[in-house]
């Protein structure tokens, strides 16, 4: 049963809307980079004011538990520093996401912005 297992894991991969499934190293490496420049745009007034959520971004168990937790981290950033400030920060954060998520879950353009 062990040979159905990659090919049936892919085929359900591919379902999702990705042709390649990342392997398993390239996506723990960009996992621990996307949760390290997260960690960075919170900066030490940040990761001392908001425990909670530094202690969620440092042991989220998965890419999509770091993708959801962008909103936590927008809405610390922009407590800090204004919601503009913030959301040109989490765009950064957001292209490293780019290849490691289903389809479905990557930020669709909004009708409202110009």
């Amino acid at each position: 049963m062990r040979w159905l297992k990659p090919s049936l894991r892919g085929s359900i991969y591919g379902l999702l809307g990705h042709s390649v499934m990342p392997s398993q190293s390239a996506m723990e490496s960009s996992m621990e980079d996307i949760r390290e420049a997260m960690l960075g745009l919170l900066g030490d007034q940040g990761r001392n004011s908001y425990p909670h959520v530094t202690r969620r971004i440092r042991y989220a168990g998965d890419v999509q538990g770091l993708w959801y937790l962008r909103g936590d981290l927008m809405a610390v950033l922009a407590a800090m520093e204004g919601e503009a400030h913030a959301r040109e920060k989490l765009q950064s954060v957001s292209r490293m996401f780019q290849g490691l998520l289903p389809s479905s879950l990557h930020s669709r353009p909004s009708p409202l912005v110009n």
